[in-house]
């Protein structure tokens, strides 16, 4: 089938390249002429594990195309995806749709015949029917139907996440529709993947609340750790005396500098602000986020206080992006952490295996090339993302390069005995 993507974001171009690896005629549309011609020219604008191989087989295969002209890629298409950015509007953390109504707009103007219009951004509650009725307004004669289909990529493993979702999610009300959106995903319908049709209200709702309870158990576990240095305890063995209650799961439970990325922060945002709006308080999201910030600066002090004041002294960062295997900076810890060490006088080396350009649009650092390179002469290290290639560093070479054997993991990469024993004063979290 024929589908026009809309936006070539982190959602709009995995959906895309993966959707026309299912074997649809996939066109993904962006208003960004330069971003349109590095895509055209097999050239990747996001760092996703094994992203350009998918895109350049199914480009070379003439299923997947990108265009900046709408109209075109719009007309004929059975289903219109919209997958543009919904950032935290400034000032008050609801989620800015004008690039969702901006879209509607234009995919009016666009139809040619029936077709189904997916709003796959991460959307609030009620903008599948603003959408319509945006639609409907600028043009009455459109056929058109309505669905709410909500992504749940991590980035990193997002290209898995597409082929073999725990499921999929679909909220429309018509028969016709569901029809069209069944084809869609016959792969995955074949292969017995969940498929959960729902309202488009309940749709726009799974998302957030799926996010909101990630982010909860991140933040749950994060308190755990707080306690568990109070009283000598090891907030991995708690993880995983709880992770193994099959009601809880051990999946998001690892202690560290808080959550970040492009999901958690804006959608429990923007579920706080639903919920008092609509006066259904979400009292436990509101906590979660209060603290997950607080999080971050408890983290800087922590780092302040292991260098007993970091005023003239180098430290040593290895990453910086929110998670590894990604080069995604957006509400990284990092971003809270550096610039609080570098306020209070501190010299700061970096290496993130990715994240370097990304972050360069938001800190002013000394960028190493290398690990070792950042480590050379500095008065101690800390991590802050664990990349798979600071899980085994060489402990003498470390040792060697740095002034002072001073390591802080925030992310209980390494065992605190297996430290000791290499002669470094190590520093973790929740653990003694």
């Amino acid at each position: 089938m024929r589908i026009a993507m809309i936006g070539t974001g982190y959602v709009g171009l995995v959906s895309g390249a993966c959707l026309s690896e299912f074997g649809h005629e996939v066109v993904c549309i962006d208003n960004d002429a330069a971003k349109v011609e590095t895509l055209k020219n097999g050239g990747i604008p996001i760092f996703e594990p094994g992203l350009e191989d998918v895109v350049a087989v199914n480009a070379k295969a003439g299923r997947l195309s990108f265009t900046t002209d709408l109209k075109s890629a719009v007309a004929g298409a059975e289903a219109v995806f919209i997958a543009v950015g919904t950032p935290s509007r400034r000032g008050d953390g609801h989620a800015d749709l004008s690039y969702v109504f901006a879209a509607a707009e234009e995919i009016a103007a666009a139809l040619t015949g029936y077709a189904v219009v997916v709003t796959k951004s991460t959307v609030p509650v009620g903008t599948s029917r603003k959408v319509e009725e945006i639609i409907k307004k600028t043009r009455a004669d459109a056929q058109f139907d309505m669905a709410s289909n909500p992504e749940f990529l991590r980035e990193g493993s997002a290209l898995e996440d597409f082929r073999r979702p725990d499921r999929v999610v679909v909220g429309c009300d018509t028969e016709q529709a569901r029809e069209v959106m069944r084809e869609v995903y016959r792969p995955l319908f074949l292969n017995e993947t969940p498929i959960l049709f729902t309202s488009r209200e309940t749709s726009e709702l799974i998302k957030y609340a799926a996010n909101a309870f990630l982010a909860t158990k991140i933040t749950f576990i994060n308190e755990m750790a707080d306690i568990c240095e109070k009283v000598d305890g090891n907030v991995q063995d708690v993880a995983r005396g709880i992770g193994l209650d099959g009601r809880i799961g051990k999946k998001f439970l690892n202690a560290g500098p808080g959550y970040g990325g492009s999901c958690f922060p804006k959608d429990t945002l923007a579920l706080v602000q639903t919920a008092q709006e609509l006066g259904a308080p979400s009292r436990i999201v509101e906590a979660v986020v209060k603290v997950n910030d607080e999080r971050k600066l408890a983290m800087a002090r922590k780092i302040e206080a292991a260098f007993g004041g970091v005023k003239g002294k180098t430290i040593a960062v290895l990453g910086l992006t929110f998670k590894p295997n990604t080069d995604d900076m957006r509400d990284a810890p990092s971003l809270v952490i550096v610039p609080y060490l570098q306020k209070a006088g501190a010299i700061i080396r970096a290496f993130d295996p990715e994240g370097h350009k990304e972050a360069a649009k938001h800190m002013e650092l000394d960028y190493r090339a290398d690990t070792y390179d950042a480590l050379e002469g500095a008065d101690g290290v800390v991590i802050l993302t664990e990349w798979n290639e600071f899980r085994a560093l060489d402990f003498a070479k470390v040792k060697a390069a740095l002034k002072t054997p001073l390591m802080i993991d925030l992310r209980n990469i390494y065992r605190p005995a297996q430290m000791a024993e290499n002669g470094f004063r190590y520093i973790s979290v929740g653990r003694s």
